[in-house]
Order: C-alpha cells, then structure tokens, then sequence
C-alpha cells in the first residue's frame, strides 16, 4: 500500500484517537460516574476502536481487566478508571498505528467480517468506520464536558506523532 496514503491515514485516525485522549484526560473526577455516565461513553468507544481494529474478529478479545460486556448488550461489572481507559487507550491507539504502519496492498483489499456475517467492510472502510465511531463518541464526551464544566478540548489537526 502507498506509504503517503498510510501518512494520511494514521495523521487523521491518530487525530481522532488524540482528541479522544484529551476528552478523557480532562474529565473531573466528580464528574466520572455521574448518571451520564462519561466514564462507559469512553469505554464503549475504546471497546469498539479495538474491536474494529482486529482483522479476524472472531479472534477478538480485549486486554484484562476489560470483558467482552459490551457483546452481552451489558454494562460491565464494575466502574473503569480513567487510568485504565487512558491505558487501553494506548492499547488500541498502537494498534492502530501498527495496522496501518504495516498495511499491504493483500490487507487494504481484504475484508473485515463480523461473526453474524451484518457487516462486512473493506479494510480501508472499516478504518474510516472506525475513525468516524471514535470521532463521534470523542464529540459527545466534549458536549458532556462543555455542558458540565464549560470546558473542552481544542480541535486536534493531525496525530501527535508520526507514522
């Protein structure tokens, strides 16, 4: 795969993993486990980011302590601390670093496939699937944060590193 599409690729993905950090970061404590629950937008969102990441996703499992709840249509067993949403952050954020750093034209022309055969996405699609799905959830949690503590991140450009 063309390395100057693999840049692009990672500077706008890493931007919306990045804005996602900042979202996270700047939450209060007090504002953690409210009943708007910032805290389970954010796993959810790292949950799926990891999920869609992973090319044979039957194989899919996340790191401890996180379960596969969000598949049970459950919330998880316990409240998530931000360290540890910001630890499986960098968790999928190098994944997906490394999945598009590593990307060969067989990979972009493969498909990602769910288990009940209802998505079925292109590689390069179900990263821009992704992208969008972190993107938005990042979007909430500044509305939440902007509603709360009249604060938010600022727009992040590109990934803060490179490719």
């Amino acid at each position: 795969m063309e390395n100057s599409l693999k840049q692009i690729l990672w500077r706008q993905f890493g931007a919306s993993i990045d804005m996602l950090k900042n979202a996270i970061i700047l939450c209060p404590t007090e504002f953690w486990d409210t009943e708007k629950k910032f805290w389970y937008n954010a796993y959810h969102c790292l949950f799926f980011l990891d999920y869609y990441l992973t090319l044979e996703p039957s194989n899919f499992l996340p790191p401890k302590p996180f379960t596969l709840s969000e598949f049970e249509d459950r919330m998880p067993e316990r409240v998530y601390s931000k360290e540890e949403l910001l630890t499986y952050l960098l968790f999928c954020r190098q994944k997906c670093q490394n999945l598009i750093g590593e990307m060969t034209d067989e990979i972009s022309k493969s498909f990602w496939t769910n288990e009940s055969k209802t998505m079925s996405y292109n590689v390069i699609e179900i990263l821009l699937y992704n992208m969008r799905h972190v993107q938005h959830h990042a979007a909430q949690l500044n509305l939440l944060l902007r509603q709360e503590i009249n604060n938010a991140p600022e727009w992040v450009y590109e990934a803060e590193d490179k490719l």
